[in-house]
């Protein structure tokens, strides 16, 4: 008796092992969700010039814009990625072509590039971005800093296919 009670439980733990896994999805494969295009911020396109050139440093120095550029769908890192940036900084306006600058993607999709401290315009301090290479959608970004002792500022793009 206590073979056939001891079969039975075991059939039913397994049984009920297996429903559970399979609700839960562990059986199937696993299925990509897919990562999200990042839209275009509100404000991000203010005092945007086209063509700002590819430099090493705005001005002199002192606070750092980051990030990371990814593909759409799948996630994966863009390399050679042209990253344009500008702001209201201690050295110049939003407006000035002195304060703007573009820089590249490395082989991670990760951009870095040093600029002078950014200060608040209307209130606010923060930074404009833009992806405006073309193999991609346009993609303006306006993130706002915490504080307007931060020293950096980080944006993250994910961009679509033109």
């Amino acid at each position: 008796m206590t073979d056939a009670f001891t079969t039975r439980r075991t059939l039913l733990a397994a049984s009920g092992t297996l429903v559970a896994t399979t609700v839960c999805g562990l059986i199937l494969p696993a299925r990509a969700q897919g990562v999200a295009p990042t839209p275009s911020m509100r404000g991000g396109s203010n005092n945007y010039l086209p063509g700002a050139p590819i430099v090493e440093r705005i001005g002199g120095g002192g606070f750092w814009m980051t990030g990371t550029v990814r593909r759409a769908g799948d996630g994966a890192p863009l390399a050679d990625q042209r990253i344009q940036i500008w702001a209201h900084t201690t050295e110049g306006n939003e407006r000035d072509p002195w304060s703007h600058g573009a820089t590249l993607t490395d082989a991670n999709g990760e951009f870095r590039l040093e600029m002078p401290q950014i200060v608040p315009a209307f209130g606010q301090p923060h930074g404009h971005l833009a992806y405006d290479s073309g193999d991609f959608r346009t993609v303006f970004l306006r993130p706002v800093m915490g504080s307007a002792r931060d020293t950096s500022l980080h944006a993250d793009f994910v961009l679509e296919p033109a």
